[in-house]
């Protein structure tokens, strides 16, 4: 049943044309979604191999959650621990760095909190608490929330405990919490590449980047077969083999917006 939803719901989208003799479910992350990667990427793949790439686009944790349901064939998410546990409780096959970007922290042109230009992320993270300036988290379990989770523990912060005050989660995906925080004048952590993409930016910039804490890795997982006797095998091994591949890898190289480049592929050689 979930699959059934999942897929429907990629049908809405409007990726689906029903012009394939194959499909594959790839839960994914939304940043991959967000930035338009997809949208460059998915028809030449479709269209060498003749397999229709369906994406569920949902926060890291969830598209764990949906994988372990046996709703996907494929994972594309940037949580390397917690992938690397999905891999090792026999829920997936093998992982595989795929390619890799990095987060920023994004605030309003006022930069209320003296941020802006900042380097290290853990004194930007500790002189936001003791400001009380506003911050606005995905707070749901995504790769991205993950991360900013670790990141504060890193600097000795509890933002936890100023939930509801200077600190708002929002529950909801990056360009929902981008939304969000800009319409409260709060400071924002979003990977670069759906900043890149994002429309509506108002004042805001780039307070914190550079760090090396900042580095954002994304793997690809095929789904065991053994585990969920639904799953593709062979036509999701038939994606991930061309992602890895050169062909792949400079597809997603090549992808740029505004001229930026938003993802630089590292698949192991």
């Amino acid at each position: 049943m979930l699959r059934k939803l999942a897929v429907s719901a990629i049908v809405f989208c409007g990726w689906a044309t029903g012009a394939f003799a194959q499909s594959i479910v790839v839960q994914s992350t939304t940043s991959t979604a967000n930035s338009g990667l997809y949208d460059a990427l998915l028809p030449k793949f479709e269209q060498a191999h003749g397999i229709e790439v369906r994406v569920v686009a949902v926060g890291t944790g969830q598209a764990l959650r949906n994988a372990r349901n046996c709703d996907g064939d494929v994972l594309l998410v940037h949580a390397k621990s917690a992938e690397e546990k999905f891999v090792a409780e026999g829920f997936g096959t093998q992982r595989k760095n795929l390619m890799y970007n990095d987060f920023v922290i994004v605030g309003p042109a006022s930069d209320p909190a003296g941020i802006v230009g900042g380097k290290n992320v853990s004194d930007a993270l500790k002189t936001l608490s003791e400001s009380g300036s506003l911050f606005a988290s995905r707070g749901d379990d995504s790769g991205t929330h993950k991360k900013e989770m670790a990141l504060w523990a890193a600097a000795g912060v509890a933002p936890a405990q100023a939930s509801g005050q200077w600190y708002r989660e929002t529950g909801s995906g990056m360009g929902a919490t981008l939304n969000t925080g800009i319409g409260m004048g709060a400071y924002v952590m979003t990977d670069r590449a759906t900043w890149i993409s994002f429309g509506n930016k108002q004042d805001y910039q780039i307070a914190v980047q550079g760090d090396a804490a900042l580095f954002n890795q994304y793997g690809v997982i095929p789904v065991n077969p053994a585990v969920c006797p639904s799953v593709q095998a062979e036509a999701a091994q038939v994606f991930v083999d061309w992602l890895l591949s050169e062909a792949g890898q400079a597809e997603i190289g090549a992808y740029q917006v505004a001229g930026q480049q938003l993802f630089f592929p590292n698949a192991p050689k």
